[in-house]
């Protein structure tokens, strides 16, 4: 075999494979990118899947109401600030944000019936919602959501 055909082996040879190793390098990353975001997704929907809350009751007294949220899913509900409170009249809800006593009106707090420290499976939860003036006789609708898009509404009437 003449010299010139054993160097333009050698050099298609050393081209195939740096070739390979670029392709290599160039794939792979996207690859286990997509497999992170697969194994991502599959947690989230998941932690969908294992949470669920039922409100068992809601009343109100004055400027306040009361809502007993219990966690009747298999996973503990983290968070529990981050849950967004929605209250009012049949079509005039309002987003009620989460506060403490210095907060301004209207506010939310929380409180884990029992001797808990965690809302896990089986526990209930007292959402209180301290607002600006007292409610008038009417029917009133509760809702929550919890950070994971999981939620649970209920209506309720003042008399």
């Amino acid at each position: 075999m003449p010299m010139d055909k054993i160097i333009v082996t050698v050099m298609l040879i050393i081209g195939g494979v740096v070739a390979s190793f670029a392709i290599f390098n160039g794939v792979y990353p996207a690859v286990e990118r997509g497999g992170q975001a697969v194994s991502d997704s599959v947690t989230v929907v998941s932690d969908r899947i294992r949470s669920q809350v039922e409100i068992i009751h809601a009343a109100g007294s004055n400027s306040t109401v009361d809502a007993w949220v219990k966690n009747v899913g298999t996973s503990q509900i983290g968070a529990i600030q981050n849950s967004d409170v929605f209250f009012g009249r049949y079509g005039e809800l309002s987003r009620i944000p989460y506060g403490d006593e210095g907060s301004a009106l209207p506010y939310w707090t929380y409180q884990l019936e029992g001797n808990y420290s965690f809302w896990g499976q089986s526990v209930t939860n007292r959402i209180t919602i301290n607002l600006e003036e007292p409610l008038p006789q009417d029917n009133y609708w509760f809702k929550i959501v919890l950070p994971n898009g999981i939620s649970s509404q209920t209506s309720f009437s003042m008399e």
